[in-house]
């Protein structure tokens, strides 16, 4: 059985760590190295390193924090924010990033998937999903969660899958930072129509929620502020999970 994944989630802004509410809000949490390298060590499984303005600012990902947490760290590490062709992909993973996360480039011209997974390997490519409830639907944003795509969802992840996605890192709008819980009903809805990992992201606000998401069909929980902030440590919740029957690397 594969086992199950925690990773903490470092939203980066101006070389500092952030955290806001539905997407909004920020606040600083801290240097990313220097958490970075506390979640390795408090027993992290993965990490992901998100420029959040990178696309909305029409830049480049700052390629020097990509290597000082890199450099800081020896779990597996995803990085996002800005990447717009194979060449940078492939930039961001020879300076240590084992994966890299595409997502408004990726809506804006789904061939950079293709691309980036012939480049580097599908295992390599995470497509992240930034999504909102719409009615009985949830709609794509992009840019950060600034602007609102005509894309469905749930289309869109399938679509991920079919143009070499390894994963899909799916965020709820809705719930980021709000502390009620995944949204385990688009979860369970992705997860019973692809065969790639999914990451949950949006919402965690206690243990439990990671045991929904988990349930409701995902592979691994991103958590942020929790853990920024101090108020749940990654052994206590993998110890609570292995408790609850969840296959856990302790």
């Amino acid at each position: 059985m594969l086992k199950k994944r925690i990773i903490p989630c470092l939203d980066v802004k101006n070389g500092r760590v952030v955290k806001g509410i539905n997407f909004v809000n920020l606040r600083d949490a801290g240097d990313p190295a220097t958490l970075a390298k506390t979640y390795m060590e408090e027993g992290a499984d993965e990490l992901t390193f998100l420029d959040i303005t990178a696309s909305n600012e029409r830049r480049a990902t700052m390629l020097d924090w990509v290597k000082v947490v890199a450099d800081a760290i020896s779990i597996p590490f995803t990085v996002g924010g800005g990447i717009t062709g194979a060449e940078e992909a492939v930039s961001v993973v020879a300076l240590g990033a084992d994966k890299i996360s595409l997502n408004t480039a990726a809506v804006r011209r789904g061939a950079l998937i293709t691309e980036c997974a012939e480049a580097l390997g599908s295992q390599a490519v995470v497509v992240a999903v930034d999504a909102r409830r719409d009615g009985g639907k949830w709609r794509v944003f992009i840019e950060g969660g600034r602007t609102l795509t005509d894309l469905d969802a749930y289309d869109w992840c399938l679509e991920a899958e079919s143009l070499g996605a390894g994963e899909l890192l799916i965020t709820s709008m809705d719930r980021d930072g709000t502390r009620e819980g995944y949204d385990v009903e688009f979860l369970k809805l992705v997860s019973g129509a692809v065969k790639i990992p999914i990451i949950a992201s949006g919402g965690a606000g206690e243990m439990r929620h990671a045991l929904e998401a988990f349930d409701a069909g995902a592979d691994a929980a991103l958590l942020a502020s929790l853990l920024h902030f101090g108020e749940i440590r990654i052994r206590d919740l993998k110890n609570y999970l292995a408790e609850n029957g969840v296959a856990m690397r302790i």
